[in-house]
């Protein structure tokens, strides 16, 4: 019959994949045959456990998946993964449930599910673009603060354009990396020059 490999994935590392490996273990996938993500959303296409996983199934072996929307966020996605197996002759269980694309009611089912993933995919993306838009506008939002104070900025321009100091003194004088003395420079209107390290 061939060998049940599994997949779960995770979209932050904060997650715990015990629900989703103990799910797949109920359906007869040994645990040393569970390839996992963690961390990666589902809309990433580029996710080694996936890619293990899809490495690992060969003809006559089902791909077992707790859900969808683990496997695939996006319609394209999980059309192209579903196409690609059955052309491998692999075939898919979703929590334990076969998709025969062959059989119209498991074409559309497959469908709807990644329509729904998609659509659960889109409405997380747009409740934080606008949780962050309003947190913005409450000045809760303002992106990282600089590494130095405006008077320590100033010290390090005057320090530089002494010739005194190299790049790398103005690193360790300061405790802030090669980027960020650049940035500060070049914001001064120094640029790069006169910095060798």
């Amino acid at each position: 019959m061939g060998e049940l490999i599994g997949y779960a994935r995770c979209s932050t590392v904060l997650q715990d994949l015990t629900a989703q490996t103990e799910i797949l273990t109920g359906l007869g996938v040994a645990e040393d045959r569970i390839y996992l993500d963690k961390g990666l959303t589902g809309t990433n296409r580029a996710r080694p456990g996936l890619d293990q996983a899809l490495a690992a199934v060969r003809a006559g072996d089902t791909l077992v998946v707790p859900k969808l929307d683990r496997l695939a966020r996006s319609v394209p996605d999980a059309r192209d993964i579903g196409d690609t197996l059955l052309t491998r002759g692999v075939r898919l269980s979703l929590g334990g449930s076969i998709y025969d694309p062959a059989d119209p009611m498991s074409k559309m089912f497959f469908n709807m599910l990644a329509v729904f993933a998609e659509f659960e995919a889109d409405l997380l993306k747009m409740r934080t673009r606008e949780g962050m838009a309003i947190a913005r506008s409450r000045g809760k939002l303002k992106g990282r603060a600089p590494k130095l104070t405006a008077r320590q900025q100033a010290e390090l321009v005057r320090m530089h354009a002494t010739g005194d100091y190299t790049i790398a003194e103005l690193m360790e004088v300061f405790s802030i990396g090669r980027a960020t003395v650049y940035r500060v420079l070049e914001r001064a209107g120094h640029g790069r020059a006169g910095g060798a390290a």
